[in-house]
């Protein structure tokens, strides 16, 4: 059997690791679009920006490792054409045959036009090589549009190294879509101790460049001089191959409980992947522990196994002193209630979002010891213990 992964990310990187952990000894090849062999994102926004973490950690394996497991990675090579009828797919001037087709192709930042054609200098962050051009520009003026967990992230790390910060959000409050009204305050509250100018409420109305000085007017009437703006306002899934290949697609790759998209020897998984998760429903999880756990995931089913994925979303934020992990997802529907255990002003606390009396997610600031515990309580109904602030996350995952 002959295995082609295209997306030479973080999925499609575990997806090969997975496929040869589990005995596969078949033709593995592995795409990517970019000259990097495959490596991890979380760093780009944190360590790599700080200059705590050297670009060589980043990778997910060393060099050497796809050649001595027999894993033809070919990278800065996008493909450009799958023909599901015959199960062929073009990659520069190459015809590859696949019996089995893994797509890992990850998301593309979402753009600004208003920015990108005003002639200001517009930066994204999603590559490695965004992270090594952004580092050095940390100490000047930035304007980042969009308060999300990007933004914030790059937000810390240039007050960290002593630059001037602006965040513009149309939110009222930074990641309130996630953490809500009870739990964002202290996102707000961080980065205004930490001299971040936070506008709240307010969009952009217009970008101007001339003789050297960029002016962002906002639509409540404010102006804002940046010396560069960072455009952070998400992220969208690059199922266009997908599309044009004809296979399933609604803001990602249409994929069932077990990964497999609408062509039975095809499977997705990471960011493109618009999966069928069965205690959500219709979700695309965007983060690191998505991309490693579906892509090894991937791997098995494509050798057999049944299994659908279970496991919960989770991400993880570190700005300043604050660590954050989080587990689970709250819906469209949204929550019914949030119990907090700990102290949000000291930012060591634990919360749980419950919708219908389920555990929908649950998250920890600074308490390290908690994420198991969250783990075990997402997805459970919700007890009176479970609500009871009194009682320990422990003694009520155990119904005590």
């Amino acid at each position: 059997m002959n295995i082609v992964i295209v997306g030479a990310g973080l999925a499609g990187a575990n997806a090969a690791e997975e496929l040869r952990a589990q005995g596969y000894s078949g033709d593995i090849t592995l795409i990517g679009e970019e000259p990097h062999r495959p490596y991890e994102r979380p760093p780009l926004s944190k360590g790599l920006l700080l200059g705590t973490a050297d670009p060589d950690s980043v990778f997910t394996h060393p060099t050497a490792w796809y050649a001595n497991h027999q894993v033809d990675l070919v990278t800065g090579a996008p493909v450009t054409e799958i023909d599901l009828d015959t199960s062929h797919l073009t990659v520069r001037d190459r015809q590859l045959s696949y019996d089995r087709l893994l797509l890992a192709t990850g998301a593309r930042p979402r753009r600004l036009p208003m920015a990108d054609t005003s002639g200001a200098e517009v930066v994204y962050l999603r590559t490695l090589d965004d992270a090594l051009a952004l580092a050095p520009r940390l100490t000047e003026h930035l304007l980042i549009i969009g308060g999300g967990w990007i933004g914030l992230e790059v937000a810390a790390a240039a007050r960290q190294a002593g630059g001037t910060v602006t965040v513009v959000e149309s939110a009222t409050l930074p990641l309130v879509r996630v953490l809500g009204q009870e739990v964002a305050p202290m996102v707000a509250d961080l980065h205004r101790e930490h001299g971040v100018d936070l506008r709240l409420g307010v969009g952009i109305s217009g970008v101007e460049h001339a003789a050297g000085c960029t002016t962002v007017r906002l639509d409540d009437g404010a102006v804002v001089t940046p010396d560069l703006i960072l455009v952070g306002i998400g992220a969208d899934p690059d199922d266009a191959l997908a599309a044009r290949a004809g296979l399933a697609t609604d803001h990602g790759v249409m994929v069932d409980a077990r990964l497999r998209a609408s062509d039975p020897h095809v499977y997705s998984a990471g960011d493109v992947a618009n999966h069928d998760h069965p205690l959500h429903g219709r979700l695309r999880v965007e983060h690191w522990d998505a991309a490693i756990h579906q892509g090894k995931h991937a791997a098995r089913v494509m050798l057999g196994d049944d299994q659908p994925y279970l496991r919960q979303p989770y991400f993880f934020t570190d700005q300043y002193d604050l660590g954050i992990e989080y587990v689970g997802h709250v819906g469209p529907r949204g929550y019914d209630e949030v119990v907090i255990r700990g102290s949000l002003a000291n930012r060591t606390f634990t919360a749980l979002w419950i919708s219908d009396d389920c555990v929908a997610a649950g998250m920890h600031a600074n308490d390290w010891d908690a994420v198991n515990l969250l783990r075990g309580l997402v997805g459970r109904r919700a007890t009176a213990a479970t609500r009871d602030t009194s009682v320990t996350l422990e003694d009520a995952l155990n119904g005590v």
